[in-house]
């Protein structure tokens, strides 16, 4: 029996273990430090010497120092139960399915492996397994009009097999891709959750057309499926429940080191989603923009051999002009931050220098332009730092593998969109850290303003390349869907790298266009640029506005992921993007 064994332990990174209060760093009852607590809100320009204060005195208001609200982050007296993360020992086997013993064997079919000559199945591993089981499993199959369709499975407890179960999960006409294995793995784990089973082995009926490195990919997107469809994120329950699944044997898709290495590589691209998505989960009140960085902070700390962090106060975002950025997070309790971490291989010469940058609204209110009426999903607003969430599972996964010949720098501007008497209004001029002036004519079109700063600072850094993620626009998902990003690029180069990442880790794209006529509609009288266009085209001029931010020679993509940041049927998070970035660096290494 040939057989390679790999044992991913914790494979979930959890966020709870780093947002519960300890004695010695707490994210909840730290006083702030007086550098960190004075508002830095937007100057005016003038000659006087009265323009150095802050633009809320000037006018005569006060305000309550940010200690006040140094335990913001308890409302509620919600604290984040700390859950265990999936331990799963992979093994990949070449052994006979029928032989195997453990709790559920579960076979992948396509529509054309599930068809009968004579009530008798003509695939050649439905044939043997129904011959063990005395016909049971096509009449089985027959009876519950099982035909392989994607999403219909079928779960037996029949004996004969050395499984206590076997169980049919349908791939449609054929899984040719990522996201249908990754899909597979995920539905087999999840079912295998509701079975109570701590062991399953994973086979395809057919794989006798796929090849050597399809089989690596095969392999590796269905442990990566196996680890998501395994955890839940049940941080905020009172009930939560232990993960019971331990050891997965992947059958027919090969054994050897390279398969080996390729599973490793999905338990630390799966970990950092499920990092990803217990970020993009947790509530505004526990998630604040200060607690942001300090999961940030933890990321560098953990990975201090090749990740460094800085992390800039309101203050030095002032020193830097970010005065587009500072104005959204202006009227908040919660102070902003904003958040760099800074990859750089341990050895070798750097080939790429690549920037990543995440739209880091930890709630978004809308503003005064506040978010009401049917469909505006203002409670699922915590959500809007989905794009950080890419960015900082994307630094987690590069401090795990560590790339070689690329340097990359993850950006974040993180804040709350909030209302009070320091809030922006609309109608505001904003100065962005390059020097152009937008008009704020809607103050729920906040993010776009703090991604001109992120963007300005990105280019700062002296890098060849920019992606922005960002949950940035309504029109992006009317226009896609829930499954579908957006992405805008005036660069073809870059489009093909990112697309051949995304189809390598099973995320669905699809290229919109920079239709620079609509920018006639971004024009202000008053000012160089308004923050939103008509309805028409709204995630292109939304892109077309972050275009004036990013330097003519650095290559920049930006994607809208508004719409598959969040699956409505599950109920949480997706973590959205992840593997796709660490795909691209990877391509981007030598």
């Amino acid at each position: 029996m040939a057989a390679t064994t790999l044992v991913l332990v914790s494979l979930a990174t959890s966020v709870s273990s780093r947002l519960v209060p300890s004695s010695s760093s707490s994210l909840f009852f730290s006083k702030l430090s007086s550098s960190t607590t004075s508002p830095c809100l937007l100057r005016l320009r003038s000659n006087s010497s009265r323009s150095s204060l802050p633009l809320y005195s000037r006018l005569g208001f006060g305000r309550k120092p940010m200690t006040q609200y140094s335990t913001r982050a308890t409302l509620g007296l919600t604290h984040p139960a700390t859950i265990e993360a999936p331990k799963i020992s992979f093994a990949a086997k070449e052994i006979d399915a029928v032989q195997w013993k453990g709790d559920i064997l579960a076979v992948g079919v396509t529509e054309k492996d599930v068809a009968k000559n004579s009530s008798k199945f003509e695939n050649p591993l439905l044939q043997k397994l129904d011959a063990q089981l005395g016909g049971q499993l096509s009449e089985a199959s027959a009876e519950e009009d099982f035909t392989g369709k994607v999403g219909q499975s079928l779960i037996l407890r029949l004996p004969g097999l050395g499984s206590k179960r076997v169980g049919l999960f349908g791939l449609g006409q054929g899984a040719s891709n990522t996201f249908a294995f990754r899909n597979f793995g995920e539905t087999v784990a999840t079912a295998a959750k509701g079975a109570q089973a701590s062991s399953i082995a994973i086979v395809l009926a057919s794989t006798g057309s796929v090849s050597d490195q399809s089989k690596l990919n095969t392999a590796s997107a269905i442990a990566c499926g196996a680890v998501l469809g395994t955890y839940e994120d049940s941080r905020y329950k009172s009930d939560a429940k232990k993960p019971l699944l331990k050891a997965v044997d992947i059958i027919g898709l090969g054994t050897g080191p390279e398969l080996e290495k390729k599973l490793k590589y999905a338990g630390e691209v799966s970990s950092s989603i499920i990092f990803g998505r217990e970020l993009v989960n947790s509530p505004a009140n526990v998630l604040t923009p200060e607690a942001l960085a300090g999961e940030a902070s933890k990321i560098a700390s953990t990975y201090s051999d090749v990740l460094s962090a800085t992390i800039l106060t309101p203050e030095k975002c002032a020193e830097l002009k970010m005065g587009s950025y500072l104005a959204v997070a202006a009227a908040s309790a919660n102070p902003p931050r904003f958040i760099h971490l800074h990859y750089k291989p341990t050895g070798g010469s750097v080939k790429s220098k690549l920037a990543l940058v995440g739209k880091g609204l930890t709630f978004d209110s809308g503003g005064y332009n506040i978010k009401t009426g049917p469909g505006c999903s203002i409670e699922l607003m915590k959500f809007d730092m989905g794009g950080s969430a890419a960015v900082l599972g994307a630094a987690k996964a590069i401090g795990q593998i560590k790339p070689p010949g690329v340097e990359v720098h993850f950006i974040v501007a993180a804040c709350e969109n909030m209302i009070s008497g320091t809030g922006m209004r609309p109608g505001d001029i904003v100065t962005a850290s390059n020097g152009k002036t937008i008009e704020v004519n809607n103050t729920d079109a906040e993010g776009r303003l703090t991604l001109a700063d992120a963007l300005v600072y990105a280019c700062n850094q002296g890098v060849d390349k920019v992606i922005d993620l960002a949950t940035l626009t309504g029109a992006c998902v009317v226009a896609l869907g829930p499954s579908v990003a957006g992405v805008f690029t005036p660069c073809d180069d870059l489009a093909k790298e990112v697309f051949t990442a995304a189809e390598i880790s099973g995320e669905k794209l699809w290229r919109l266009p920079l239709e620079e006529s609509y920018w006639e509609s971004m024009k202000s009288g008053v000012a160089d640029m308004v923050n939103t266009g008509g309805r028409q085209g709204g995630a292109i001029t939304a892109a077309l506005f972050l275009k004036q931010f990013v330097d003519e020679k650095v290559q920049w993509m930006h994607i809208d992921i508004a719409g598959p940041v969040w699956s409505e049927k599950k109920r949480n998070a997706t973590g959205f993007g992840i593997p796709t970035l660490v795909e691209w660096v990877l391509q981007n290494s030598s």
